[in-house]
């Protein structure tokens, strides 16, 4: 039967397509493989290199532990005797400083006498060289009267001051030149700051317009490409269509467009020559070839398929179409041969990737325009950029030249005004010369008589040549005995820097030492290490070496069973292709038997609705009947008093008559007939009310008792919790202030669930208040114990930090630091730090920031500080 030739069908697809999944998967396995084995040669080559550069390590290690040895050994051999030596040298030190002091003594005291002496010659000899001075300098100050005298005179009628008002002049002339200049260069450079802003602007717009084209031209070139180059390239690639016409071609071909043309294929596109008799195309439809450029194996299909305007045209036309033959619309309408028709839609895959394809073409030749335009903004931005880098420096210019001009004008301004202060000062200086002169011709016969008593009193006075002598041979003696003396501290300072010296160099040779026999046996494991690998990268490259070979068999078994596999699934298509044509034409004659059933039993129903009604109307009159009057519709007659061939009453008489029954009987009022029935339905309620309220009551006591016993449950944990993190709170508090002490209380009521939680501390040197009255940084360091004191009680995979060491000074950022690496250490929390200070970044793991390379691009950048110690002590060791 038809479902089973589809089950077969569908099996036959199902193993055909399995089958192409296991190749497939052979063949990433065979890559695989390939990649394995290359990766292992490469391992092999460097593990080599690791070995003969660990040999070599290991051999260098060796002989600097070598080098070192003999080199202790002679320090060893130069240590005897260098006590006794530096005894030897502080007693002949001790001795020349014992001489050099009693020349000191000596030569102190002979100084003093001489001093003496020689200040009271001095004093003689400075007060008459004063005198002399004085003298000559009266005398001098009398000749510069006479001469002041007539300069002054001379300079009465002097034309200097005229001609420093005109270089003044000049000047102001000048500066107001260079002062327009630098007002023109102000300006031009603000317009070309201002053509820079613009340029720099449309830069920016053309940039901005340049990266969105790129991005799209990206994105669908990623959307359009078709996977590596070991796959089979679908045939819609090499399709290229008019705009507009994207839609129809997805309609005409659908799924059939993602088949290859490859001969190696499964499924694929065979090329064959036009067809001889092929039907031509009814009259107003346009080849579809006329707007696809596809390769030959599309041409018989494109062909015999017609592009009509709208759905009415190909309505029309679908009736003269031939077999194989189809018509399309530009919206994806279709009309086949065979009566199928597919109204216009949503786009297919197909379309909508020719859409994308026409779009990439549109937008790639968009790109070079935009890169065009984007070349020239920055170009003109650029020039722009230079001319107002050259107006800067020319308004630079015009300011300096604008700066001297100033200075200049200034120095001529003061030098004007200078000048004719100077000839407003000579009139009065010329008055008062008069009298000077007279007071110093005074003072001058008063210092010729001093300076003659000093003479007579310096020819009273003993040579002091002598003692000078006796003097510079002590002097002489001592300068010997205390080049003596720093010749002996040398020699001790030397004794003792050599004694250090080697001492120092003992220590390093030890720690040395220790770290080249470290690094050989560090070079030891490792090359043992590197042997290991080798062997297990060997003994997998053996293992490897012996599957390509399976692999290709596998792959020759698999492709015999896909031609089988596709040999049975075409013959199943095909079986089921002529049962479906079978079964289409009965379906036709079941469809119109089916139309006549349906039919008469429309008929059959409205005869059977009819009677329904009838019935249901009669029924409808025996309820009433029987309602009113309680006897069956046989006794209607005799209840009316109506003997058999009477004639009947008139109805509206009749009706007349009932209503006014009806009124006299509802006049007397209704009869409660369920009153009963109401009775006993009440007093079921009251009773179940009663029950329902002995279940709330007792609901609500064993609420309240559930309620008093969580109370007392969280009171309990409550004051477990508060107790542990108190304790906490008081070892953090202590450590990170170094002293003092703190704890927690519960405030404002007795019940732990309902208290308010204070803080009290006590800093080192302060006593105990709560926090809102510690100043910031103790606020922060106290919070910061009560946090950690929480976190130790409860602790949390992950803890984020913000600021925190802030207000914190260098001492107290230290402890933070501390007691964060021991916490982070003991448990598994995992701190995340956020912070500027640069002893907490230094003391963290790993630093991220963020930096802005280019404006508006931001980058996150992070440094492992544990691998960057590691570096540096991996490149100090080497």
């Amino acid at each position: 039967g038809l479902p089973e030739l589809r089950h077969t069908e569908a099996e036959a697809a199902a193993e055909l397509q399995r089958l192409i999944i296991a190749r497939e998967q052979l063949e990433a396995e065979e890559r695989r493989l390939e990649e394995s084995r290359r990766e292992l040669e490469t391992r092999l080559a460097h593990i080599g290199q690791d070995t003969e550069r660990e040999e070599g390590l290991r051999a260098e290690a060796r002989e600097a532990v070598r080098r070192l040895g003999e080199e202790r050994a002679a320090i060893e051999s130069a240590r005897t005797g260098e006590s006794a030596a530096a005894a030897e040298a502080e007693n002949r030190l001790r001795a020349a400083a014992g001489a050099v002091a009693a020349l000191d003594l000596k030569l102190a005291g002979l100084t003093r006498e001489v001093a003496e002496a020689e200040t009271r010659r001095e004093a003689l000899m400075r007060a008459a060289a004063e005198l002399e001075e004085r003298i000559a300098r009266l005398a001098a100050r009398v000749q510069e009267f006479a001469g002041q005298r007539d300069r002054l005179e001379a300079e009465a009628a002097a034309p200097a001051v005229v001609e420093a008002e005109t270089e003044a002049e000049r000047a102001r002339l000048a500066l107001q030149s260079v002062c327009a200049d630098a007002e023109a260069a102000e300006a031009a450079w603000e317009h070309a700051e201002t053509a820079r802003a613009r340029a720099e602007d449309s830069e920016r717009a053309a940039q901005t317009a340049l990266a969105k084209v790129e991005a799209e031209e990206t994105a669908l070139a990623r959307l359009l490409e078709t996977g590596g180059p070991n796959l089979w390239p679908p045939l819609i690639d090499a399709v290229a269509v008019d705009v507009g016409y994207e839609a129809a071609l997805g309609a005409a071909l659908g799924e059939d467009l993602s088949a290859p043309t490859d001969e190696a294929a499964p499924v694929r596109w065979r090329t064959l020559p036009p067809l001889a008799d092929a039907p031509a195309l009814p009259e107003g439809a346009t080849p579809l070839s006329r707007f696809v450029r596809a390769p030959p194996a599309l041409q018989r299909r494109l062909a015999q398929i017609g592009v009509v305007a709208d759905a009415e045209e190909g309505h029309a036309l679908s009736a003269l179409l031939g077999p194989g033959q189809r018509l399309i619309s530009r919206d994806g309408g279709l009309w086949r041969w065979d009566g199928f028709t597919a109204a216009a839609g949503a786009p297919t895959p197909a379309a909508i990737r020719l859409e994308q394809r026409n779009r990439l073409k549109a937008v790639r030749a968009t790109l070079a325009e935009v890169r065009a335009v984007f070349a020239a903004a920055r170009s003109e931005a650029d020039s722009a950029r230079a001319g107002a880098l050259a107006a800067h420096q020319s308004e630079r210019n015009a300011r300096a030249a604008l700066q001297a001009a100033e200075a200049a004008h200034g120095r001529a301004r003061d030098a004007a005004l200078e000048l004719r202060q100077k000839t407003a000062e000579q009139s009065s200086r010329l008055a008062a010369l008069a009298d000077q002169v007279r007071a110093v011709e005074g003072d001058l016969a008063e210092a010729r008589a001093a300076a003659k008593r000093v003479a007579e009193e310096i020819a009273g006075l003993t040579d002091p040549r002598a003692a000078r002598a006796r003097l510079e041979k002590i002097r002489e003696d001592l300068a010997l005995a205390r080049a003596e003396e720093r010749e002996r501290q040398a020699a001790c300072d030397a004794l003792s820097r050599a004694a250090a010296e080697r001492l120092r160099r003992l220590d390093d040779i030890a720690r040395e030492s220790a770290s080249w026999e470290s690094r050989e046996n560090n070079a030891s494991a490792q090359i043992a290490e590197l042997a290991l690998r080798r062997t297990a990268a060997e003994d997998e490259q053996t293992r490897l070496a012996d599957r390509p070979a399976e692999i290709a068999q596998q792959r020759r078994s698999l492709m015999g069973a896909i031609e089988a596999s596709e040999i049975r699934r075409r013959a199943a298509a095909d079986r089921l292709a002529l049962a479906e044509n079978a079964l289409g034409l009965a379906d036709k004659a079941l469809r119109a038997a089916e139309s006549l059933l349906a039919e008469g039993r429309e008929e059959r129903i409205r005869a059977e609705g009819l009677l329904e009604q009838a019935k249901v109307a009669a029924q409808a009159l025996v309820e009433r009947v029987a309602e009113r009057l309680d006897a069956p519709p046989e006794r209607l007659a005799e209840i009316a008093g109506i003997e058999e061939g009477d004639e009947i009453p008139d109805l509206a008489e009749v009706e007349k008559k009932i209503e006014r029954l009806q009124r006299e009987r509802e006049t007397m009022g209704p009869v409660n007939l369920r009153a009963e029935q109401e009775a006993d339905e009440l007093t079921r309620q009251i009773e179940t009310m009663r029950t329902e309220r002995a279940d709330l009551v007792a609901a609500i006591d064993k609420l309240r008792r559930g309620i008093q016993e969580l109370n007392r449950e969280g009171r309990d944990r409550l004051l477990k919790s508060f107790q542990d993190v108190d304790k906490h709170f008081q070892q953090l508090f202590t450590r990170l202030f170094g002293g003092g002490r703190a704890h927690l209380a519960l405030v404002e009521s007795d019940d732990p669930l309902e208290a308010g939680l204070e803080v009290m501390a006590s800093p080192p040197g302060k006593r105990l208040q709560t926090l809102s009255l510690l100043s910031g940084g103790e606020q922060a360091l106290t919070a910061l114990a009560l946090l950690f004191g929480v976190f130790l009680t409860n602790p949390a995979p992950i803890c984020v930090l913000d600021e925190v060491d802030a207000p914190l000074d260098d001492a107290n950022v230290d402890r933070f630091c501390t007691l964060l690496e021991e916490i982070s250490g003991s448990g598994g929390t995992r701190f995340l730090v956020v912070t500027h200070h640069r002893m907490t970044m230094a003391r963290m793991d790993r630093l991220f920031g963020v930096t802005m390379q280019e404006r508006g691009v931001s980058q996150l950048v992070s440094v492992d500080l544990q691998k960057a110690e590691e570096l540096r002590d991996s490149v100090l060791a080497a």
